[in-house]
């Protein structure tokens, strides 16, 4: 999760550099889920302290794994706040310029259940550009959002290689993270997966 939440963090600094947003500390909504998807949620809101930006979480179903209580803590003595309660589409668009979706990955199936139908709900009301982390929330891995009902996230952040569903990803900015995969481990399973320049944790597809 450490390395995947840097990903992320850093796919939001190369997609919304504070240049082209027009303020000095961009203001980000890290939406984070209950599994892992979530914790990398919490490991980038923490980076993106670091990068100088300012990021609030909305956590609504925390994990009780030991994990998760350690990445909420970090988050806290940083004074990174978390949100009771999502704000509403209009303040969403009002008072942030990134949105981070970390509420579902690609184990993902079936139907989407409370607190989370409401957020997903609220989210595609945004304006807000949205980036995903490897599969955007309310899609199936591999048949992406057949419904129509799921996140259309403007930055897609794959993470070790990109799911089958990406290949639906219509947004403008798509990166691939966790440089982890031996070649041999690549060439196995036949994923063309391409270089990473220098010592980049991401690459731009």
């Amino acid at each position: 999760m450490e390395v995947a939440g840097l990903c992320v963090a850093q796919a939001v600094v190369r997609s919304y550099p504070a240049s082209e947003v027009g303020v000095a500390s961009p203001r980000v909504l890290v939406v984070c889920g209950p599994g892992n998807n979530g914790g990398d949620g919490l490991v980038a809101a923490r980076h993106l302290l670091f990068m100088g930006y300012d990021p609030e979480i909305y956590y609504p179903k925390r994990t009780p794994k030991d994990i998760y209580k350690i990445l909420v803590a970090q988050c806290e003595k940083l004074n990174v706040r978390f949100l009771t309660e999502l704000p509403s589409a209009p303040d969403i668009d009002r008072d942030y310029h990134v949105i981070v979706d970390a509420i579902f990955g690609f184990s993902f199936k079936g139907a989407v259940r409370s607190p989370f139908d409401t957020v997903l709900a609220t989210l595609v009301q945004c304006s807000t550009p949205i980036a995903s982390v490897d599969v955007p929330s309310g899609w199936d891995v591999e048949n992406g959002d057949p419904n129509g009902t799921g996140l259309k996230p403007d930055t897609l952040v794959s993470l070790t290689a990109p799911k089958t569903c990406s290949q639906l990803f219509t947004g403008r900015h798509h990166y691939l993270g966790l440089r982890m995969v031996p070649r041999e481990l690549a060439s196995q399973y036949k994923l063309d997966l391409p270089p990473y320049p220098g010592t980049d944790q991401i690459v731009r597809l």
